[in-house]
């Protein structure tokens, strides 16, 4: 899978509530499919499909432990996206730093401004 289609795949499993509460429960540590379809009104199937897509984006795991199968979050997946983010964030704070220098520019000429029309009499 190259970069951008696991890219892709990461995104597109993030896009769903249902899997980002998923990782939310995976967060506080390993769970069960059981434990994992707890809080859904919906089947262990269902729940098992949502593990697919989780899985086939890297950004869970399962194991094996005799009978139970407990998933986990993996940390490689979740790099890669903020990787991608960090990219954005450093691209929109360097065009704020740019408007901060615009609008301080632009409110010392208007002070400037200002105060020049204040000293000069007024016509009639």
């Amino acid at each position: 899978m190259t970069p951008a289609s696991r890219l892709d795949a990461a995104f597109s499993a993030l896009a769903d509530p249902t899997r980002r509460a998923i990782l939310a429960r995976l967060a506080l540590g390993e769970a069960s499919v059981l434990e994992l379809a707890e809080p859904f009104s919906m089947s262990q199937p269902a729940i098992s499909k949502h593990l697919k897509v989780l899985e086939q984006a890297g950004l869970i795991s399962r194991g094996r432990d005799a009978q139970r199968r407990p998933c986990r979050i993996e940390g490689k997946a979740f790099a890669e996206v903020e990787e991608w983010l960090e990219n954005y964030r450093r691209f929109w704070e360097g065009q704020f730093r740019q408007l901060d220098a615009l609008l301080v520019e632009l409110k010392a000429a208007r002070k400037k401004s200002k105060s020049g029309n204040a000293r000069q009499p007024k016509k009639a």
